[in-house]
């Protein structure tokens, strides 16, 4: 076992190693693996420079998420965490451009900055700098030689709205070296039962079964939201669908369907926001179409079927008009938020492919508040189907959904002041 372990660990740190070495071949290029590359060079005159300015005597809290997914996960713990310590440093982290992108100027992070990769070397640099009190791993993220770092410094390691499966590499004779990362955490805050019981069965018993504190986040968007001119004077009294995260087979089975219905408002938002792209989409569309950045004057808005979001960051407020909304991705990497269009109690439709491991999308699906859908012809059907009553008994049960499943921050929170007042 513990030859596995060392095998493990030597693999592991030489791939990284080589990742490191080849990201330099890559700087130059404006592709995301180019962002990333740069966001992963000069880490001694980052860490430097922080250094420069840290108040060491000044609490230090670190979120880690890898993109703008966990970033949602996390952000109800970070905003509760702030109003709470208003005078601790929150260092905020990402893995992934994109999430660093969007966000690198999100108001409640002292600092925003890329995760260095996981190298011993930068591991140990990295938390020699920072020196946080607290570091905080959403969701999926272990990095072993950053655990063993931070536990060496003498962090406080917590994980949260963390989700595991048996058939992942820490519950495997083989995944010693991992396992030993995961069960150097001092507390996992997990989304379900079943998590917790496969940690149990494991051997790992500081858990915690709070929930997804993204339905905290759902639910405090909702309570916030504010009306959007230009897109209330398109949507009149009309109902309409909202697209979120549309890739090109979610179109695929959106465009008949918006044809068909040609008393449907629809306002589309992309995965990804590409000019060409979207031009030959509503080339297929047979109503007046619009781009937000260009919606007409409100005569020929009124006539106007589609607008498609040709910006980034206004999702969840677009879902506050939503009477169905559609998400996009499960037709291929997986599916994307449900919970930002169910807390406005609507019904929900996406692929039917890749959700499963989704567990609010499963949940959802179990309600009857949900629909997956192989084709336009499906998605027609259901459309068709959906009376008033129907919406009414939606809107109902998913509100109790949210309702049900909301306070896991809370929950966080209460373990954090209890260590913070020490």
């Amino acid at each position: 076992m513990i030859f596995l372990e060392k095998i493990s660990q030597f693999v592991y740190n030489v791939l990284l190693f080589t990742v490191k070495v080849l990201l330099v071949f890559f700087r130059k290029s404006n592709s995301k693996i180019g962002l990333f590359a740069i966001g992963q060079s000069d880490l001694s005159v980052k860490l430097k420079d922080f250094s420069s300015k840290r108040n060491y005597n000044q609490k230090l809290i670190w979120f880690h998420c890898a993109s703008l997914g966990e970033f949602e996960q996390g952000r109800p713990v970070i905003e509760a965490y702030k109003a709470e310590f208003p005078n601790d440093f929150v260092l905020l982290t990402f893995f992934s451009p994109s999430g660093y992108k969007i966000r690198k100027n999100y108001a409640l992070a002292d600092k925003v900055m890329y995760m260095p990769l996981d190298t011993p070397g930068n591991a140990r640099a990295f938390v020699k700098a920072i020196q946080p009190d607290v570091a905080v791993f959403v969701k999926y993220e272990i990095w072993p030689n950053f655990i063993k770092e931070l536990k060496a410094a003498g962090s406080l390691v917590i994980g949260i709205s963390m989700i595991f499966r048996e058939s992942q590499i820490y519950f495997k004779y083989y995944g010693s070296f991992f396992r030993k990362a995961l069960f150097s955490f001092d507390r996992l805050f997990v989304q379900n039962k079943e998590t917790a019981d496969i940690l149990v069965k494991n051997g790992f018993t500081s858990i915690e079964t709070v929930g997804d504190t993204r339905f905290d986040r759902v639910w405090d968007t909702a309570q916030q939201i504010q009306a959007i001119d230009r897109v209330s004077e398109f949507v009149g009294k009309q109902q309409v669908m909202v697209v979120g995260s549309a890739w090109a087979a979610d179109m695929q089975v959106l465009l008949p369907v918006i044809n068909a219905f040609p008393e449907l408002k629809f306002i589309i938002a992309p995965h990804e926001i590409h000019e060409v792209e979207i031009s030959d989409w509503r080339k297929q569309i047979h109503s007046p179409t619009a781009l937000f950045s260009d919606l007409p004057d409100e005569e020929i808005l009124r006539e106007t079927q589609v607008v498609f979001v040709d910006s980034i960051g206004m999702l969840s407020k677009l879902y506050q008009y939503a009477t169905h909304a559609y998400i996009g991705g499960a037709f291929g990497k997986g599916l994307h938020n449900t919970l930002e269009a169910a807390v406005f109690g609507v019904p929900v439709f996406f692929g039917n492919k890749n959700f499963k491991k989704f567990d609010e999308a499963v949940a959802l699906l179990s309600l009857g508040v949900a629909f997956s859908v192989d084709s336009h012809e499906q998605l027609h059907t259901l459309l068709l189907n959906m009376d008033a009553g129907a919406l009414l008994k939606i809107k109902k049960d998913s509100e109790a959904f949210i309702q049900k499943n909301k306070g896991a921050t809370v929950k966080i929170m209460h373990f954090l002041q209890e260590f913070r007042v020490k």
